[in-house]
């Protein structure tokens, strides 16, 4: 038996029955909702085809009906989820480490993603979920869901204002001590253009890139990323043959489009991942082994990408 099936089966599954009763009574009321929507919608078009006013008032109560409805479900899905994150994730970040600390409403510092400059748009909406800190032997790290979105504003043909939020980035935000200050800053970003144009992608690298464009030798490497420094010999210090190698199998681990930013003395890790991470199902079981299993492999990428990366080896030292 492996690791995380001892720990549905002992942790996880004896919690699963009062889960399941939180669970239905949200299901319960959404669908109550939805029928009282398509309702309304049922007798609002007959209002319309009859133009009879009096159908005005099962409609005004259908809507009163929602508005109380959707209170209820919104409080009953917050405790839900509650119950859901104390008894779930917070046993799963136990089980991969019982030092962490985690905290289901914060997130990362918007001060810390923006320091990291590995996404450049400035955000209008800034959310944020389940945050992990802690101490890897003698690396700090810390960790969240995020989640940033700017609004983009435009005119249709009847020149009536739209407001669009589109997403900057989604998914895992992580940052650790490096124990170097760098002098520069060197960013590991997913290689779109060559992968689309090849050779002549290289082109649009030295126009596009923000910095410095740094080429290396690991093929590999170069066709999964493109990388860009203020300093090109500390970002070659930097990113030595086990160091590329490592990030490869970081970002082969799953499969996400991952970033990398070297900036001040810590190394920042952004993992792309449109789907919410830890958040309980409704309309089906809570949670189930395979569930499971997913969420303990992203928490455990923390202590990963510090052993892969050798965080610890301590090579450099702060000055």
């Amino acid at each position: 038996m492996s690791v995380i099936e001892a720990l549905f089966s002992e942790k996880i599954e004896p919690n699963l029955a009062p889960l399941e009763g939180y669970r239905k009574k949200v299901q319960r009321s959404y669908i109550i909702f939805i029928l009282a929507f398509v309702a309304a919608i049922i007798f609002g078009g007959i209002m319309v085809a009859k133009q009879n006013p009096w159908f005005m008032i099962p409609v005004a109560a259908i809507f009163i009906f929602m508005a109380i409805i959707g209170v209820k479900a919104y409080r009953q899905k917050k405790e839900y989820r509650a119950v859901f994150k104390n008894t779930v994730i917070a046993e799963l970040v136990k089980r991969v480490n019982p030092t962490w600390s985690y905290d289901p409403n914060k997130m990362i510092n918007p001060e810390i993603y923006v320091h990291s400059n590995l996404f450049t748009e400035p955000f209008d909406r800034y959310n944020g979920d389940d945050f992990v800190s802690g101490v890897i032997e003698k690396t700090d790290f810390e960790c969240s869901e995020l989640h940033t979105e700017y609004k983009e504003v435009r005119y249709n043909n009847k020149g009536q204002r739209e407001e669009h939020w589109v997403t900057i980035f989604k998914g895992l935000f992580f940052h650790a001590d490096f124990n170097k200050n760098f002098n520069g800053s060197t960013f590991v970003l997913p290689d779109f253009s060559e992968k689309i144009f090849g050779k002549f992608g290289q082109i649009f690298q030295k126009i596009m890139g923000p910095y410095q464009l740094v080429k290396l030798e690991n093929i590999d490497f170069e066709k999964k990323f493109v990388v860009y420094s203020t300093d090109q010999i500390e970002a070659r210090y930097i990113l030595t043959p086990t160091m590329m190698e490592a990030i490869l199998r970081i970002s082969n681990l799953h499969n996400y489009t991952v970033r990398f930013a070297f900036v001040g003395s810590r190394i920042y890790c952004a993992l792309s991942i449109l789907k919410d991470l830890f958040e309980p199902k409704i309309f089906s079981k809570a949670i189930n082994l395979k569930d499971a299993e997913s969420m303990y492999n992203l928490l455990k990428l923390n202590e990963i990408i510090i052993q892969e990366l050798n965080l610890n080896t301590r090579i450099w030292t702060k000055l």
